[in-house]
């Protein structure tokens, strides 16, 4: 089967994952049959996708046509046939439970197509085992959504042990055609990629609690604000629901042995029912108390590398074991659990050498087999990390962006964070500097494109994790405040020019960003802003500057102080953006622009800038500048390559000279 013969899908379940299974699918422009065992829960699905539909159209997500389309695609029933008879695949999302998907699947069986694909949506149990209910393990795997559907992007494709390639290379398709962002996960491994390092670090950090070694609150200050993770650990399984991470706990230690045997202190929350946030009590208390208040300064150094050692030693499992790379395990963990480095990166980090010291010294004070330390993280040790040197050819790393060279003497920076909207953080702010002087020191490079990688975001502002990470401190501020402004003034001053291609939303810091370039080309769905004063803030990074040269004084209070919201429409009225165009079109656009400014001529374009720059607050010596460039000017080799070309109505090629 080809993702082109693929016209209707049926989806098993209505629940929270079913409905928004469905929701997705249908929006992409498939039919959906959505099956649930009886008309109320059918019909409360429905209603969901509606609501939702309604909420997307409302907040300009989707047109009122696109929404009311996707709903008509969703057909509700209650019978199997129905649902499934003429289905070409077939997603469940049942509860997780194999005596009911058992049932589920014998069904399904009687009534599929041959031709079907059957996608279990399971968040733990064996994609294989589950194969075997069918007649067709080979068209079998897994397609596991996050939750919420609709919002999370990561989606894991699991190989069960006789999925062929065909099925796996289809339901990635189609995972990708939906707008999701599919990982492969090679080989049937309980947890796949995310639970596998999620929920043993939530079972270490109950560990932790529950030999004194450290407090609930020390654990979550620590994962939040010192190792800067989104949640703290016990916040996140509130959020989740703890009963469920110890349903894929006793999974895993039913599976996998010793080393994830659930800790007593979850096993009682989950016998007390505190589950979390949807009983109004678990690790923390949202009913009677303040939720989550988790402090900015109470961080362990303990904790930090007892936390990091699980994640190493579940890292070098799964890499060891052939079930993904680190690449794939960095890609799924940032988009299902929102890190903002993925956790072979931060096991790299922090040393791998550390983390099995750690693992071995905890293993010899208490000899508990989660401790052991894996093969593979100790043949990793003696090389120093599980990356191997992933460096450009001028041996430069990054992480956080992505230098490209797509032609035409135009180097390309990529802010590379999809999974936290491109927000901007410390180490990111440190790349950009490294990259610009990467590319003004390339003699093939003659002009720079800024864009952010996907397409809901340029860069949504500054990473508010990463500044919270620094607590209250005003003297952390004024340093977080100078690393942007250097930053920015350098990409600033850049003697290339500098197009930035906006596409999403481009708030806060990220405005602040794209002020930085000489020109501004935004996709029609674009949304600017500077939200700094709802926050209490000001723009920090150079906002209050650049602007007013932009827009006039005016427009940049206008902008500043009401923090609102302005279309792309709105920005190229106020003369911010230079050019608005299809959303479809702005990364051949932007590097179209890009292309012809790397073929004007360099010298003169670097005087030009300087020319300006000099001038912005002293218009004298702007002018003595000006009149001192176009002297040098007048002696260059460029200047009679352009008279050459514009008499003989040609093209001009300019050397720089």
């Amino acid at each position: 089967m080809e993702l082109e013969d693929i016209n209707t899908v049926a989806v098993l379940g209505a629940g929270n994952m079913g409905h928004g299974i469905a929701e997705v699918v249908a929006m992409a422009g498939y039919d959906v049959n959505m099956r649930d065992i009886n008309e109320e829960f059918v019909q409360n699905g429905y209603d969901q996708i509606e609501w939702s539909l309604d909420k997307l159209a409302e907040n300009d997500q989707l047109s009122e046509d696109e929404a009311e389309a996707a709903l008509e695609r969703v057909t509700p029933l209650v019978d199997m046939a129905d649902a499934c008879g003429d289905a070409d695949v077939v997603i469940e999302a049942v509860p997780e439970k194999m005596e009911i998907k058992e049932e589920v699947y014998t069904e399904l069986e009687s009534v599929a197509p041959d031709r079907a694909i059957f996608a279990t949506n399971t968040s733990s149990l064996s994609i294989t085992d589950l194969s075997e209910f069918t007649e067709r393990p080979e068209q079998f795997c897994g397609m596991h959504f996050f939750n919420p559907p609709v919002r999370m992007q990561l989606v894991e494709v699991i190989s069960g042990a006789q999925s062929n390639d065909e099925t796996l290379d289809v339901i990635e398709e189609l995972a990708d055609d939906i707008g999701k962002s599919p990982v492969r996960v090679h080989k049937d491994s309980p947890g796949f990629i995310v639970n596998r390092v999620l929920v043993p670090l939530m079972n270490e950090a109950c560990w932790l609690v529950e030999s004194d070694e450290a407090t609930i609150a020390e654990v979550d200050s620590t994962t939040k604000y010192d190792m800067g993770l989104p949640m703290g650990s016990f916040e996140l399984g509130d959020q989740v629901g703890n009963d469920i991470s110890y349903h894929v706990l006793e999974y895993m230690h039913d599976v996998l042995g010793e080393p994830y045997e659930p800790c007593p202190l979850l096993e009682r929350k989950v016998e007390n029912e505190e589950l979390g946030k949807k009983t109004g009590k678990g690790f923390y208390d949202y009913e009677d108390g303040d939720g989550a208040d988790i402090p900015t300064d109470e961080q362990s150094d303990l904790v930090e590398s007892r936390l990091t050692a699980s994640m190493a030693n579940e890292v070098a499992k799964l890499i060891g074991n052939d079930v993904a790379p680190p690449e794939s395990i960095d890609e799924a963990t940032k988009l299902g659990a929102g890190f903002p480095d993925g956790p072979v990166k931060i096991v790299d980090k922090f040393g791998i050498e550390n983390a099995l010291e750690t693992l071995e010294d905890a293993y010899e004070q208490t000899g508990h087999e989660r401790y052991e330390p894996a093969d593979y993280l100790e043949e990793r040790a003696s090389e120093g990390g599980f990356y191997d040197a992933a460096e450009d050819d001028d041996g430069v790393e990054f992480d956080a962006i992505r230098v490209e060279y797509p032609g035409d003497m135009v180097g390309h920076i990529v802010l590379d964070r999809p999974h936290r909207m491109n927000t901007i953080s410390d180490d990111l702010l440190e790349e950009l500097a490294t990259a610009v002087d990467l590319l003004e020191d390339d003699e093939e490079v003659r002009s720079i494109l800024i864009t952010g990688e996907g397409e809901k975001a340029f860069s949504a502002g500054a990473d508010v994790q990463s500044m919270a990470a620094g607590g209250a401190d005003p003297l952390e501020g004024q340093e977080l405040s100078r690393l942007g402004q250097q930053t920015f003034g350098k990409l600033e001053a850049c003697d290339l020019p500098i197009v930035a291609g906006i596409d999403g939303f481009c708030l806060g810091g990220g405005m602040e960003l794209s002020m930085c370039a000489d020109l501004r080309v935004a996709s029609e769905r674009s949304e600017f802003g500077q939200p700094e004063l709802d926050l209490g803030l000001l723009p920090g990074w150079g906002g209050t500057q650049r602007l007013k040269h932009i827009v006039g004084e005016g427009r940049a209070k206008e902008i500043i102080l009401t923090a609102e919201r302005f279309d792309a429409e709105t920005m190229a009225d106020y003369g911010f953006v230079n050019d608005v165009v299809a959303n479809n079109e702005l990364e051949d656009e932007a590097l179209d622009l890009a292309t012809d400014l790397a073929g004007g001529p360099p010298v003169a374009q670097k005087f030009t800038k300087r020319a300006m720059l000099t001038g912005r607050h002293d218009t004298e010596a702007g002018l003595e500048y000006e009149a001192s460039a176009f002297g040098h000017l007048m002696a260059t080799d460029d200047l009679m390559e352009g008279i050459t070309a514009f008499m003989g109505d040609g093209e001009p090629e300019f050397e720089g000279k």
